[in-house]
């Protein structure tokens, strides 16, 4: 039998849309999708307290802004690209680490596949430069401390120990979890306003 080549991965996307897993096309991308998608993902397996869970929707919008309190100056580009720093999870989930990191590489790969995509759709920079990365993943660890104190049930020791302390005067946000066309919304407006036009 002749081969066939690899097995496409299609999503099909409630605009309509047909997303390749494997080769994500800009051109498929809607950000629609992706608010629709990260407003039913819960953070933290859905572990939290509240009637709702704690969307991924929710945290992209609180990472953003903690990356703008972080870094006052940032551009409106660079706090675009904060707030869809999880945005693949619209199509892969939301994974704990230590389950990313037992599934291997090619789990990572077809992440940054699936986020460059999403960038180039937005006119962003495929790749996120490293000092932004950085910046990114300090916000996302703030955030984390107050999802996991405010709403998983960790004691604050623990939460220091896994994810650091915020840092001396900054202002703790109040988390409270969203239905899910709340958080979409939200999700919605902030990308609104920062989006280039």
């Amino acid at each position: 039998m002749p081969d066939k080549g690899p097995t496409r991965a299609w999503q099909r996307m409630l605009s309509g849309r047909r997303l390749d897993l494997l080769e994500p096309s800009p051109l498929d991308i809607e950000i629609e999708d992706i608010a629709h998608g990260l407003a039913r993902v819960a953070r933290w397996n859905g572990q939290t307290r509240g009637s709702h869970a704690f969307s991924v929707a929710q945290h992209s919008v609180l990472v953003e802004r903690l990356v703008a309190e972080l870094s006052p100056r940032l551009s409106r580009e660079a706090r675009l690209m904060a707030l869809l720093h999880d945005a693949p999870e619209y199509v892969v989930g939301d994974l704990i680490s230590p389950f990313k990191a037992a599934i291997g590489v090619n789990y990572k790969d077809l992440e940054l596949k699936l986020q460059a995509a999403i960038h180039l759709r937005f006119s962003l920079p495929a790749l996120v430069p490293k000092p932004l990365t950085i910046l990114f993943k300090k916000a996302d660890h703030l955030s984390a401390f107050y999802e996991a104190t405010q709403l998983a049930g960790f004691e604050e020791k623990e939460a220091r120990r896994l994810f650091g302390a915020p840092p001396s005067g900054a202002k703790t946000p109040r988390l409270t979890p969203l239905p899910t066309a709340e958080a979409q919304t939200q999700f919605l407006e902030r990308f609104h306003r920062l989006a280039i036009r």
